[in-house]
């Protein structure tokens, strides 16, 4: 017996004198030369089990496929300059920025096929990760609305970025209140490990300083840290704020001049600095990247048009539950 699809999300009609939706998306017309890049090897090959590619094509979408012998930004670039008047991507999270970045810079919509391996980004906006092939329904029967991007030194990203390490340091002691357990088990929720802990330095909101923290996570929309069972999702990916997240090493915090300083700090806000004396290791939706200091994070408010399935929840877990 075939799984029942789950809830729709609530969109407006655009008839004259309706009302909006909670969740802001609204229906609209199919494109008329949509164009869909699909990394046959992401996610230990998910699109071709659910063949993407063949079932997007009786669509009437264009597919292209890519992988390292076929590099996505040229690919996409050359799409556009076609007349592609809707782009998506069936990837990984890096993939997906690749071509969400081209979306915005030409007010394309944008359109997540969840064939990565953990689909993050997918699962905030409201696509049903396992309904791969329901997922195209974005281009032919879909819901639209706008959500924002955030940016490390101009570079998009549409999950988070991470800094540090979140090794043997914050499993001292230090760690076991119930605040910075509860941001650990978020950053283990949304990242791997990573290398060494860089010299990073950063103020929060309140003017404290942050020196040698053991992880730093700046996310597009800040995530929720108080419902345990969503745990590793933005409840929106409209709200306008950057989220920052600063675990500091608790042998920093032993030394410091006020040991009752919590060894966790989260705050929101539209922009933040981090200065290092070096280039600093960076995961950048899951990309491994060297970024040069000083690393400015700033968030772009309604900046990218996306479009999903109008069978789809239309939100993450923590979203509807907030509702």
């Amino acid at each position: 017996m075939p799984s029942a699809r789950p809830p729709a999300p609530v969109i407006r009609s655009e008839r004259p004198g309706s009302t909006q939706s909670s969740y802001g998306w609204v229906p609209v017309d199919p494109p008329r030369r949509p164009v869909l890049f699909v990394n046959p090897a992401s996610g230990g090959g998910k699109a071709v089990r659910a063949e993407v590619a063949e079932r997007a094509r009786e669509r009437g979408i264009e597919v292209v496929l890519f992988g390292p012998s076929r590099p996505l930004d040229a690919l996409v670039g050359e799409a556009v300059a076609r007349g592609a008047d809707a782009v998506g991507v069936a990837g990984g999270d890096g993939s997906l920025a690749v071509v969400a970045a081209a979306a915005q810079t030409h007010c394309l919509p944008f359109v997540c096929i969840p064939a990565g391996t953990r689909n993050h980004f997918a699962l905030d906006l409201g696509v049903d990760r396992r309904d791969l092939v329901g997922a195209l329904d974005a281009f032919t029967d879909g819901a639209e609305r706008r959500i924002d991007l955030a940016y490390v030194n101009g570079r998009l990203f549409l999950n988070n970025v991470s800094l540090g390490i979140y090794g043997e340091a914050v499993r001292e002691p230090g760690y076991r209140d119930a605040k910075a357990r509860t941001m650990l088990d978020t950053v283990r929720a949304v990242l791997g490990p990573s290398g060494a802990a860089p010299d990073l330095h950063l103020v929060d909101d309140l003017g404290d300083e942050h020196s040698h923290p053991a992880v730093v996570l700046v996310s597009n929309n800040p995530y929720a840290l108080d419902r345990p069972l969503v745990r590793g999702t933005r409840p929106s990916l409209s709200g306008g704020r950057l989220g920052i997240l600063v675990l500091d090493a608790p042998r920093i915090l032993d030394a410091a001049s006020d040991p009752r300083r919590a060894p966790a700090r989260a705050w929101s806000a539209t922009s933040v600095a981090v200065d290092a004396p070096e280039p600093v290791h960076a995961g950048v939706d899951g990309e491994a990247v060297d970024l040069n200091p000083p690393l400015a994070f700033t968030i772009g408010p309604a900046a990218l048009r996306v479009r999903i399935s109008r069978r789809h929840p239309g939100a993450s877990p923590s979203g509807r539950l907030m509702t």
